[in-house]
């Protein structure tokens, strides 16, 4: 295992109660703005400790891991989130703001402290206010000695993917929550980059196979990939051993993950490309002026051409759909509950184009939904606690969960549930409308944290409710988050209240076993008036009375179309221009104009 980099140290602990070794990985970040030019535009970029990219994180199966933040961007608050971690007994630590922690407020410190029990290619980035296409996200690989692919390659090596904007999100989402783009027009990236680069040389050496783990750390575009000359052979996803398949294809949407396995040729005399291709179908309008491709290379001689890419006719991915997990689990059968979501956007009375679950646009609560459940006592279960605009969805324990996920839109949407990795039993083709309930189901279901819905298709999910926790599921295209494609599951709400305490306060669980929430939380919270008990109003008296919650601008007057929207801002732009006309006419010398 490389040595844990920016600021961290690493101790090693002796289990008395076994043989095996585990560690506690610490490490400093100090969040702050450094300038780069990935792509040769030179721009602010969020750094870790004054460099850019940000530091891998790496740790063991087993491993603690204590991340220390500071908050040194002075103008934005920040938190982090450690994508696809299932977060086992500290869902605290998961970090999106509003829901399990309350922003880093600017010159805060902040404490993520937990283990780590699974394997597996995932990521950590910011989980505030669209913030992390501006820099804030990395690798995060945890090494598995008992990887059941430990004897099949000779090396690991780290490959990410990005699109890239130039201008900074907050102006970006602006613009995009705005009456003027009433159509909800997603911004369109400048480039894309692989290892936050681009024309990337990977040193390989002959007759070796390698391990590669990929990494989707895009805002928006998912990515072709391929290697020339090359085939892979899949074996992991989204932290999810697989059993081995080849590919010549992958097709990684934002914040998906491969480990494949390559095994390079015995003749080192050439170089060969790798390509990242952002997926066009996802944009409204292409610029004319958009490279969409980025390329790397693998390089056997240093002194050997690094030879342009071939074209490609059309794209073929291989079908994510059809992988095994390699522990063969079963199908989840007899679902205990499911609930359907579908999937909308449309505008509100602002003018902008909102996304919605079953006609609710989310707006985050007052009180951080973790919070609420752990200060509501037995009315912790009743979903209304948690406000009209969350989609809170309360589980009970060892349920089997069934998503039913109807996409109503034309666009394609990578799914993510935080807390769990989901079997994917049902995805559609393109234009299948709802589910209709009469599919054959796989026997071992693909399992990943993210995936994604065809447009105007459909997915079915399920997991079992094994993890008390607050876990988003969501849309993770950064510029849909924004709009409000999320819900809420709150899950086994009487057991947080068991093993979590908000200790201190007058909310301090009556376990005194329970897990204390640290004091650089709670100081968060306070530093920014925040409150940490109430419902999603704020209201600790009446629960279920929600008078005071955030909420998202009113509907739409009846027969209002985001068509309707664009024509009567033209129309409107035409009148001023012609009354701007008129005024400059009339403001001509009477000569003049004779």
């Amino acid at each position: 295992m490389a040595p844990p980099s920016a600021g961290s140290t690493l101790v090693t602990l002796c289990l008395l109660s076994s043989s095996a070794l585990a560690a506690i990985v610490n490490y400093d970040f100090n969040i702050s703005w450094v300038t780069a030019q990935p792509d040769g535009f030179s721009r602010p970029t969020i750094g870790i400790n004054g460099e850019w990219p940000i530091p891998q994180i790496t740790a063991n199966v087993g491993d603690r891991v204590i991340i220390n933040v500071v908050n040194g961007l002075g103008n934005q608050t920040t938190s982090l989130h450690f994508h696809g971690l299932y977060m086992n007994g500290t869902p605290h630590m998961d970090g999106p703001v509003s829901v399990t922690q309350c922003a880093i407020p600017p010159g805060g410190s902040f404490v993520y402290d937990f283990h780590i029990n699974q394997p597996g290619t995932y990521w950590y980035h910011s989980h505030d206010s669209g913030q992390y296409p501006d820099g804030l996200r990395g690798a995060l690989i945890v090494k598995d000695p008992d990887s059941p692919y430990k004897d099949q390659y000779d090396e690991e090596l780290v490959l990410t993917l990005s699109d890239w904007y130039h201008d900074q999100l907050p102006g970006l989402i602006a613009r995009f929550m705005s009456y003027a783009n009433p159509t909800g027009a997603e911004p369109v990236p400048k480039s894309a980059l692989m290892n936050d680069t681009q024309n990337l040389d990977i040193k390989v050496e002959p007759s070796k196979t390698y391990m590669f783990r990929i990494i989707n750390m895009g805002a928006f575009a998912g990515q072709y990939l391929w290697f020339e000359g090359h085939t892979m052979k899949i074996v992991e996803v989204d932290g999810i051993y697989t059993e081995a398949v080849e590919a010549d294809m992958i097709y990684l949407t934002a914040a998906q993950r491969y480990s494949v396995l390559i095994t390079t040729k015995a003749d080192a005399s050439s170089n060969f490309a790798i390509v990242g291709s952002m997926d066009q179908d996802l944009f409204d309008v292409v610029p004319a002026d958009l490279n969409p491709n980025v390329t790397g290379w693998l390089v056997y001689s240093g002194s050997a051409p690094r030879p342009a890419p071939a074209l490609v006719d059309e794209f073929e991915p291989f079908d994510d759909f059809t992988l095994v997990p390699y522990d063969k689990l079963p199908l989840y059968t007899d679902p205990d509950y499911s609930f359907e979501l579908r999937v909308e956007m449309n505008n509100l009375g602002d003018g902008a184009n909102y996304a919605w679950f079953n006609n609710i646009t989310y707006v985050r609560p007052k009180v951080n939904t973790l919070y609420t459940a752990l200060t509501s006592g037995n009315l912790a279960t009743n979903p209304a606690i948690y406000g009209d605009h969350t989609n809170s969805f309360v589980l009970e324990k060892d349920q089997v969960v069934e998503i039913v996920l109807d996409n109503m839109d034309p666009g394609k949407h990578p799914f993510h549930l935080h807390g769990h990795a989901f079997q994917t039993v049902v995805r559609s083709e393109e234009e299948a409308g709802d589910y209709m309930y009469n599919e054959t189901l796989p026997a071992y279901p693909m399992r990943r944290d993210t995936v994604m819905v065809r447009p105007n298709g459909n997915l079915v999910l399920r997991f079992k409710a094994d993890n008390p926790g607050i876990w988003l599921f969501h849309c993770h295209i950064e510029w849909h988050v924004a709009s409000g494609l999320i819900a809420t599951i709150v899950e086994r709400p009487l057991d947080l209240q068991n093993t979590l305490s908000l200790a201190g306060s007058p909310y301090a669980s009556p376990n005194s076993a329970a897990l204390a929430i640290p004091t650089s939380h709670i100081e968060a919270c306070m530093k920014q008036d925040i409150s940490i008990a109430g419902n999603a109003a704020g209201n600790q008296e009446d629960l279920l009375d929600l008078h005071g919650q955030n909420a998202p601008p009113e509907p739409l007057p009846e027969g209002f179309t985001a068509k309707g929207i664009v024509a009567m801002t033209f129309s409107i732009v035409a009148a001023l221009l012609g009354m701007a006309v008129i005024g400059w006419y009339g403001s001509l010398d009477r000569k003049e104009v004779k």
